[in-house]
């Protein structure tokens, strides 16, 4: 069934959906990823890296509801489901029990990290075919890094 119909070309259609696709499940699942994270942090640094990855939540949830909304835009389907994230996520699954703040900086400079590659890659494939779609890549890649950029520092010394 097609609700909304794109006025992009069917194969056009069909990269910029699939980029939308994995931007999704990446975002959701960074989302859980630090929500998780942040449920079992314990260490001197609890309060900052805890505040820290409340940030990260926010923006992940943020972006992916801009991401789901463009693909609807287009007549894309989006898919947040469960299964569905943890079939296509970029995102390494997050150890059980807590979470020393030094290994939570680390978990999530490596969350950040497979999500701005796949961002960066989805960036690469939308420019012709959907430079509106590649616009929204670029702006929440740039927070993204931000974000990575900020558990870098946490962890430099």
């Amino acid at each position: 069934m097609a609700v909304v119909k794109s006025t992009l070309p069917e194969a056009d259609l069909k990269v910029v959906g699939e980029a939308l696709q994995g931007a999704l499940a990446d975002l959701v699942d960074l989302s859980l990823v630090a929500k998780q994270v942040h449920w079992n942090v314990v260490g001197p640094r609890f309060r900052s890296v805890h505040l820290q990855l409340d940030d990260v939540v926010a923006s992940a949830r943020l972006h992916s509801d801009s991401v789901a909304e463009r693909a609807s835009a287009l007549g894309v389907s989006p898919d947040g489901r469960a299964s569905t994230v943890s079939a296509s996520s970029a995102v390494k699954e997050t150890p059980t029990g807590w979470i020393k703040d030094v290994d939570a900086v680390r978990i999530l400079v490596d969350a950040l990290g497979a999500v701005i590659v796949g961002m960066r890659e989805r960036i690469d494939v939308t420019g012709d075919p959907d430079p509106v779609t590649q616009d929204l890549i670029i702006g929440l890649t740039a927070d993204l890094e931000k974000h990575a950029w900020m558990f870098q520092a946490e962890s430099a010394g």
